[in-house]
């Protein structure tokens, strides 16, 4: 069965071919990912690792947890599942768009 792992504090710098050798010296790596800002393109100094067995993945984070990669010292545990997010903008019931409570409307 495959584990994630979340790996922060990346240099900014890390590419996923690095980041994937890096884990590689502790088992098979499923897949390598550096998460990128969505606006700027650029990296957002953390990303992901899948490994193929839990045995892989608890010597990564043995192997790898407060080791100094490019001047950084990585923290790397177990990802945790993603939460669900309330969509962000105009939430209505929050009060983000439309009429507010106490306001009057003119009208032009």
């Amino acid at each position: 069965m495959s584990t994630r792992l979340f790996v922060g504090n990346l240099s900014f710098n890390t590419t996923q071919p690095q980041l994937q050798d890096l884990f590689a010296a502790h088992g098979a790596v499923i897949e390598a990912e550096v998460v990128m800002d969505k606006f700027t393109g650029r990296p957002r100094g953390f990303g992901f690792i899948t490994m193929e067995t839990k045995e892989g993945a608890d010597a990564a984070i043995q192997g790898l947890h407060g080791k100094e990669v490019d001047g950084r010292a990585l923290t790397v545990n177990e990802a945790r599942p993603r939460e669900e997010r309330p969509r962000s903008g105009g939430d209505r019931d929050r009060g983000g768009y439309g009429r507010r409570e106490g306001r009057r409307e003119y009208s032009r």
